[in-house]
């Protein structure tokens, strides 16, 4: 906050009742001459005196679909000539020459439909309010230009801050940034033919769409305005007249179309126009209708673009969809971090799936226990409260694989220290090269593999499942997770027990 703020206007305090209303004869416009002069001049000055030569376009806007100001809206929007891009140079961030910046106050006068927050990070700020009050910041106080300022006839008084000082819709929204996270996301969307369009936002109520495909993103992506606020959609455009049936009673809407060049032009309507639109619309390949109304729409997710920096400093605030809401928790997550969560569903192919914290995390079947287990429902049930480790988090498919075997005591060691050992098991199953043998009297007991080669005989024709065989321990592998039994050596091993005692 900049520590002399002064509210800069051409309202005599003395005309002003004991309410506080202003009495006097100025009107609430622009005289679009001497004292519309006066304003530049008087900011002119208290830069000047600053030390500021430029300064940042901030949180752009043009008029929308009403105009509420006092005076008729022109064409551009008071922009006319300013930007040698067009209305996408007018964008946040975008740095001015003070005569630019003069020109934009000027346009915000007169209420020509562009408004804008003009400022010097830490050093300056100028703030067009209604009814032609003008607020200006700066970190001097500035006394040369305020006596210029009265000289103008205009009347300075110092406040604590500016009315129209920025401040974030939700103050703890973490806003997603349009970073490689994002990019790899958007390609994965399109591939997945999840996506087809990115609308850009470059100020509020001027925005840009663009039809996606595998081969264009990149292209695309070197076209956008900086800081622009970024939708994906999924494919909007559909059958022309199955889109217009779908046109609400009455509300504004974005009606979006393709037309034969491939160009995707929108405009906003409301019922008292839907006639007139839908005449454009004869040659149209095809036509979306977008409500305007933020719990009616629905993007995949959206972004803001970050500086070439990577450092977010765009103040937009998009509505958070569900994926964004994922997006920022996934955030909170890194591998190896221990969670607990509630178990929801148990799939039919054995994932299992826990929520922890309202967003879904899966585990695989070899991640639920050290032991073999034949299904999920074998350690875990629906509603358990567990604890688990995040074995990683995938940004681009949004997924967090957990491991509930992590967070427990690993077996497998002390099973290594029975090799040599001899034990009796059941046969379990039995396979071409060679018979399986539980090692362990418990239903979820390791099991080992008796190679052919050291079985008595021919498992088909000796050995069936359920029979009982002494095997020894020759091996583990606990890299592979793999039991070695020999029957042949068990034999041996009896036998020379037998001569010993």
């Amino acid at each position: 906050m900049l520590p002399y703020v002064y509210q800069v206007t051409k309202y005599d305090p003395a005309d002003r009742d004991e309410h506080g209303h202003y009495t006097g004869a100025e009107p609430a416009t622009s005289d679009h001459g001497p004292v519309e002069a006066a304003y530049l001049q008087a900011v002119a000055a208290l830069a000047e005196e600053t030390g500021i030569d430029q300064l940042a376009i901030r949180e752009p806007q043009i008029g929308g679909f009403v105009h509420f100001g006092l005076e008729p809206p022109v064409d551009g929007y008071g922009l006319a000539d300013l930007f040698p891009a067009g209305l996408a140079g007018f964008h946040d961030g975008a740095l001015v020459p003070i005569a630019v910046g003069l020109e934009l106050v000027r346009a915000m006068l007169r209420d020509n439909g562009a408004w804008c927050r003009l400022e010097a990070e830490g050093a300056f700020a100028v703030h067009v309010g209604w009814d032609q009050y003008l607020y200006v910041g700066s970190s001097q106080p500035c006394e040369a230009a305020l006596a210029r300022t009265r000289s103008l006839e205009l009347f300075p008084e110092r406040l604590d801050a500016s009315p129209y000082d920025f401040a974030p819709d939700d103050p703890q929204h973490v806003q997603r940034p349009a970073d490689a996270d994002f990019w790899a996301r958007l390609h994965w969307a399109v591939s997945a033919h999840r996506a087809t369009f990115l609308e850009e936002t470059y100020a509020a109520n001027a925005s840009r769409w663009h039809r996606l495909t595998r081969d264009n993103i990149e292209a695309v992506r070197s076209q956008l305005a900086p800081r622009a606020q970024l939708e994906v959609w999924p494919d909007l455009l559909t059958d022309v007249d199955a889109a217009l049936a779908s046109l609400p009673d009455e509300g504004l809407v974005e009606i979006v179309w393709e037309d034969e060049d491939g160009r995707i032009p929108s405009t906003v309507v409301d019922e008292t126009q839907f006639g007139a639109v839908t005449s454009q619309l004869a040659s149209a390949c095809a036509v979306g209708v977008v409500s305007l109304y933020t719990d009616e729409r629905h993007p995949l997710f959206t972004a803001v673009l970050p500086d070439s920096d990577g450092v977010l400093r765009a103040r937009w605030q998009t509505e958070p969809t569900p994926s964004d809401r994922d997006w920022a928790f996934l955030k909170t997550l890194r591998r190896g971090q221990v969670v607990t969560g509630t178990v929801t569903t148990i799939a039919g192919f054995g994932v299992t799936f826990v929520d922890i914290g309202g967003f879904t995390a899966m585990i695989n079947i070899p991640e639920l226990s050290w032991r073999p287990i034949n299904h999920p429902s074998d350690v875990v049930s629906v509603g358990q409260e567990i604890t688990a480790e995040v074995l990683d988090v995938d940004m681009i498919r949004e997924r967090v694989p957990l491991s509930l075997r992590a967070v427990q005591e690993d077996p497998w060691p002390q099973v290594a220290q029975r090799i040599g050992q001899v034990v009796t098991g059941p046969v379990t199953k039995i396979v071409p090269f060679g018979v399986f043998v539980r090692i362990e009297d418990r239903e979820d007991g390791f099991e080992g593999l008796v190679h052919t080669s050291e079985l008595d005989e021919s498992p088909g024709d000796v050995v069936e499942v359920g029979d009982a065989l002494t095997v020894k321990i020759i091996d583990v592998d606990l890299a592979r997770r793999r039991i070695a039994l020999s029957q042949t050596q068990a034999r041996t091993t009896r036998h020379e027990g037998d001569r010993h005692s």
